[in-house]
């Protein structure tokens, strides 16, 4: 008796894509998330949002600040929902200490690039940016725009 092989589904369940546009990232980070229940059933049903967050420091921890995740219409009513909220993120104390040192004196700041799953876990990866110019955007765009533009040319002389 042959197994169904499933296909496999997307774990991404939300990235910011406005962070590689605003910043140059110089260093990208796994880290796990500190959630509640209803979070993570909204985080499976695409709720949630990390287009506007950033990582923030209070006493010694790392959190995920602006971050949203929607509550599902069928979450419980004795569990007060707060889709803003502050989100602890676990990393180990080398991690931490290495992202504070650099976001403090370098004038780096931490931005959440994607936020996924990693079997039954939910991770988000962070990312060590650097704030981009107006002249580096818009050397970014020629540079996708002439990407474009080869790959079409190429194309069409292939025929």
């Amino acid at each position: 008796m042959a197994k169904k092989k499933l296909k496999p589904t997307s774990n991404t369940i939300a990235l910011n894509k406005r962070a590689r546009h605003d910043y140059f990232i110089e260093e990208e980070i796994e880290a796990g998330l500190s959630l509640q229940g209803w979070e993570v059933k909204s985080m499976r049903a695409g709720k949630a949002n990390i287009s506007d967050s950033y990582i923030i420091f209070k006493q010694g921890e790392a959190y995920l600040f602006g971050a949203t995740i929607q509550p599902l219409s069928v979450a419980s009513t004795h569990i007060i929902c707060d889709p803003t909220r502050t989100r602890k993120l676990l990393l180990n104390q080398k991690e931490l200490s290495s992202l504070f040192g650099k976001a403090n004196r370098d004038g780096y700041t931490i931005v959440a690039l994607s936020l996924y799953w990693k079997g039954a876990w939910a991770k988000i990866k962070i990312g060590l940016a650097k704030g981009k110019k107006q002249h580096d955007k818009r050397e970014d765009i020629k540079e996708r725009e002439w990407k474009l533009t080869k790959n079409r040319i190429m194309k069409n002389a292939n025929r």
